[in-house]
């Protein structure tokens, strides 16, 4: 049986590790979250009280933490992953974090002889749990060949896009599209519903179309039911994401006008006191704006 480790058990780790799992690789993972740990360990996932257990036990270890506070502390902290000497163990951080980060996080892995990888992945809980993930894999090739097995029991697809940070550049670059297509989608919407189209007739006849997306497809089925309390992805998570991207952007001298503009939506759903619903809420803002109320119809 293969054996990995994993530390990062919360909303989209818990449904990687699901997915590992069930393909019959043993994890030995860690969280300080008491609901993370409890949920862990419904799944039958291994629990260690520490990263360092986890780095004791294991050869490859995939990261998935909120922000680079937790990443630092994890591997570099009290108990933490480096705390022991574990020479050429692949530490694969699939966060989504600054480039900034990214590049100091392969410096400390350098420096406690660890092999980095930067391996972001596109996609929310309910596509890891389908298993339609996507990952961005940047570092050495010899580990993308290594890794990718593993990554395939909850990845559709897996791509080695070149040297260490261009995994977080790929997923910087697509983060705009996932946001400027969810509010575009949004935004047809509201104008269909309050041009007097029912709204579940407009997604199906768009839905396939060249008019279409993926993201029309997905969320827009969200925005139709006004589902917003789906099991996606909240709007903390783009939003928290928006700094990392206009921070990039603003280094390399690069407009970003469109996603600006789309970015103020999820705004307006935060000020609303939305951001803890799906990002396909933002629909729910534009109707406020637009002064749409499907029950009056």
């Amino acid at each position: 049986m293969q054996t990995i480790g994993f530390i990062g058990l919360g909303v989209l780790g818990s449904a990687i590790v699901s997915n590992f799992i069930e393909a019959g690789v043993q994890v030995i993972g860690y969280d300080n979250a008491t609901t993370a740990r409890s949920a862990a360990l419904d799944l039958g996932v291994k629990l260690t009280d520490s990263p360092l257990q986890v780095a004791e036990q294991t050869d490859v270890i995939f990261t998935c933490m909120p922000n680079n506070t937790a990443l630092v502390d994890v591997v570099s902290g009290t108990d933490g992953v480096f705390s022991i000497d574990r020479d050429n163990q692949c530490i694969v951080e699939m966060s989504t974090l600054s480039l900034q980060d990214k590049e100091a996080f392969a410096e400390h892995c350098k420096n406690a002889k660890r092999r980095a990888v930067d391996c972001p992945v596109s996609g929310n809980r309910v596509m890891a749990l389908n298993k339609k993930l996507t990952a961005f894999f940047s570092g050495e090739q010899t580990d993308y060949e290594l890794i990718k097995p593993i990554l395939e029991h909850t990845c559709g697809k897996t791509h080695y896009v070149g040297e260490f940070g261009n995994g977080s550049k790929t997923k910087i670059c697509g983060n705009i599209l996932n946001l400027v297509h969810n509010t575009v989608a949004a935004e047809a919407m509201v104008l269909a519903i309050k041009s007097g189209l029912d709204p579940a007739k407009f997604h199906e006849v768009i839905s396939g179309s060249a008019s279409s997306s993926a993201m029309f497809e997905g969320r827009g089925a969200l925005m139709v039911d006004e589902n917003y309390s789906a099991e996606g992805m909240n709007m903390s998570v783009p939003l928290k994401d928006s700094a990392i991207i206009s921070q990039h952007a603003a280094s390399l001298r690069c407009p970003l006008p469109l996603y600006q503009v789309a970015l103020q939506q999820y705004f307006a759903a935060a000020a609303q006191g939305l951001d803890h619903m799906d990002a396909s809420v933002v629909c729910k803002v534009m109707e406020n704006n637009a002064n749409v109320d499907r029950d009056a119809k």
